[in-house]
């Protein structure tokens, strides 16, 4: 019977296991290059989070920035930031800083709208507090915080608490790298940016459980196999799967990236990283982390002894 083509062959072996010291250096590069970023370079927050004005405006000619940005600044409503959407070279995201009441931030507006006059269309426009940027900024750490304090317990309770502390080491891996990235490229980071690190945690912890319910197969068919030894068989099983996986979720989001407009390519970039990120953590850091902290073969043979009606192979 014809079973389709194996995108990998079978019986390959790949020793993921034994360059996992090369890969913690890289890891540990990393994420001590990320916690160095976030500091002293900190993040571009948008307008959910620092608060203040944020247009959208349309010019009928081509915009010189230069002579805008100057033009606005002169209205003395504090320093107005300026950058292009789009590619037609008419199209201007303006940002104005937030103030202490409502009533000042009001005729700010006002005034950056009669600067402008009618030769620019107001496509959109969003006005944000500071106190509602710093609740959301709160909001934003404590949902990230709980995803991974709730996906670590998960991971305790269905395998072994070895289990749950990988998972946990490895979401924390990709959260602060994908920070990293949004700290180093300047890319503006909101509340979709927010929704793009828990996509991430959850697609990088689904691959890491396929891994781990296919490690614990092993265990038990396995039971006298070195452990180093069966993390690398239980990987080599999972690859086919994982690159078609990882494969496409990336095509599919490199469309948003070219497509999906300014709004969205953001998000898009911030995916990609986390897919590409999330793949390499499921096997260079979730596995490891089950060698370092002892698991051994006799976990999972008294699970398999713990559960009725099914006896050791």
């Amino acid at each position: 019977m014809y079973r389709g083509m194996k995108f990998i062959p079978e019986g390959t072996k790949v020793d993921f296991v034994g360059k996992r010291l090369v890969a913690l250096g890289l890891s540990v590069l990393v994420i001590v290059g990320s916690l160095i970023l976030l500091p002293l370079h900190g993040l571009n927050f948008g307008i959910d989070f620092a608060g203040g004005i944020q247009m959208e405006v349309r010019s009928a000619e081509p915009v010189h920035l230069g002579e805008l940005r100057t033009k606005l600044n002169d209205l003395g409503v504090g320093e107005i930031g300026l950058q292009g959407i789009g590619d037609s070279g008419r199209e201007v995201m303006i940002r104005i800083p937030a103030f202490d009441d409502e009533a000042t931030q009001n005729a700010a507006l006002k005034q950056v709208r009669e600067a402008l006059g009618p030769a620019f269309e107001d496509r959109r426009t969003e006005v944000v507090g500071p106190k509602v940027g710093e609740e959301l900024v709160r909001d934003g750490i404590l949902a990230v915080t709980l995803a991974i304090l709730a996906i670590g317990a998960y991971l305790w309770l269905r395998f072994e608490w070895q289990y749950g502390v990988g998972g946990m080491l490895t979401l924390l891996h990709d959260v602060t790298a994908t920070m990293g990235l949004f700290s180093l490229s300047g890319m503006e980071f909101s509340l979709t940016s927010v929704a793009a690190v828990l996509t991430i945690a959850g697609y990088s912890i689904n691959d890491t459980v396929v891994v781990y319910d296919r490690v614990r197969e092993n265990l038990r068919k396995y039971k006298k196999m070195p452990l180093p030894e069966l993390m690398n068989l239980s990987i080599n099983e999972m690859l086919s799967r994982t690159i078609l996986t990882s494969g496409t979720t990336v095509l599919s989001v490199l469309a948003i990236a070219i497509f999906g407009g300014d709004v969205l390519r953001g998000f898009a970039l911030a995916l990609i990283w986390g897919v590409v990120v999330g793949t390499y953590s499921s096997i260079y850091i979730s596995l490891p982390v089950l060698i370092y902290f002892h698991l051994r073969n006799t976990d999972a043979l008294a699970e398999l002894d713990a559960t009725p009606g099914k006896a050791r192979p």
